[in-house]
């Protein structure tokens, strides 16, 4: 078969924590009933117990495997309540080391540990942003959800992404819970809420917006934010299809914390969006769109990434020049190692979780 030549895929919003997650994570029981409920129940109780090791092992696999895929650039949102000092170095060391590109960010929260906890988040995105040695990343800040967050904690983002000219990375409106929030605390929604408190600049990364209408979501792309469709989460999670993001051309595609086979994403996207009236054409934009995105966020190096492809088997991988991919194998790591490790840490991480 010919051997085709392609640009690197881009995964324009996942979580590399949730990297561990195939590898035999507990089943909840009993099983939750709405969103929330999975939130609690099985991702804030994962996150909550990560701690370096089992990040480390977990970030490694992620992007092995993205790599080995063809993706060679994440745009990451990260949580770890209980280790978040250093947390994006260990993520920035895993993508450097096996050769990828991406923007990494803590999505500060007030969930767990109310001001405070919220602002050792904040302090990791500056800490990461002003002292970032790593050549193939960069930071932004980052908040979880605007129902997990105060008034004081979004004005403090605000104020980190004015003076370190960085823009965001937060979840709006992936769930109707956002909104309910939202408006009890007197917004008419959580992009309204994050737009009045100034946490909104220009190439902000909106995922999700699922309960955006679609002025909200012109309002949000005029304003020079992008967003971040992701179907196989929003399917699995059942919150719903994001039909309204058709109304913007700043849209990529993205995991949610799903593994980062984009070719997968994008058969996802087609069979939800053709249930939905969005057809072929727009679902392929999105995934080409992240390209763009990610040229925004790490300037235009990213254009001369590549994936070389012989049916749909990626034979070979270039990130800035680098041959990260050959034949098929990865060239900064054993993937056996790699996957022999991450076993290890999964069995270690259940069993953190288990004691929560």
């Amino acid at each position: 078969m010919e051997l085709v030549t392609r640009p690197g895929r881009v995964n324009a919003h996942t979580h590399l924590y949730s990297g561990l997650a195939p590898l035999g994570m507990p089943a909840v029981d009993p099983d939750p009933t709405c969103f929330l409920e999975i939130l609690e129940r099985v991702w804030w109780r994962l996150d909550r117990a990560m701690d370096a090791a089992t990040l480390r092992a977990s970030a490694r696999l992620y992007v092995a495997e993205a790599l080995l895929n063809g993706t060679t650039t994440i745009i990451d949102h990260h949580e770890s309540p209980d280790f978040i000092d250093g947390a994006l170095d260990v993520l920035a060391e895993a993508v450097q080391t096996l050769g990828a590109r991406a923007v990494v960010t803590y999505g500060a929260t007030d969930r767990n540990g109310g001001l405070e906890e919220g602002a050792a988040g904040l302090a990791e995105c500056r800490r990461f942003i002003t002292s970032n040695a790593y050549s193939r990343v960069r930071g932004v800040v980052g908040l979880h959800a605007s129902f997990t967050v105060s008034d004081a904690t979004i004005r403090d983002a605000a104020e980190l992404c004015r003076e370190l000219g960085a823009p965001m990375h937060v979840h709006v409106a992936e769930d109707h819970a956002d909104v309910e929030d939202a408006r009890a605390r007197g917004f008419e929604g959580p992009l309204e809420r994050l737009i009045a408190l100034g946490a909104l600049p220009s190439r902000s990364i909106i995922a999700h917006g699922i309960y955006l209408s679609t002025e909200q979501v012109r309002r949000a792309s005029d304003m020079g934010c992008w967003f971040v469709h992701n179907p196989r989460s929003n399917e699995g999670n059942e919150v719903g299809y994001a039909a309204s993001l058709r109304a913007s051309d700043r849209v990529a595609l993205g995991t949610d914390g799903w593994p980062a086979d984009m070719p997968v994403e994008l058969d996802a996207l087609r069979r939800l969006g053709a249930a939905h009236g969005d057809h072929e054409g727009l679902c392929l934009l999105r995934a080409q769109r992240g390209v763009r995105m990610a040229s925004e966020l790490l300037g235009d190096a990213v254009l001369s990434d590549t994936i070389e492809l012989v049916g749909d088997a990626v034979q070979r991988v270039t990130v800035d020049g680098d041959v990260v991919v050959d034949d098929g194998v990865l060239v900064h790591g054993d993937i056996d190692e790699i996957r022999a490790e991450a076993s290890e840490a999964a069995a270690h991480l259940w069993a953190r979780m288990a004691a929560l």
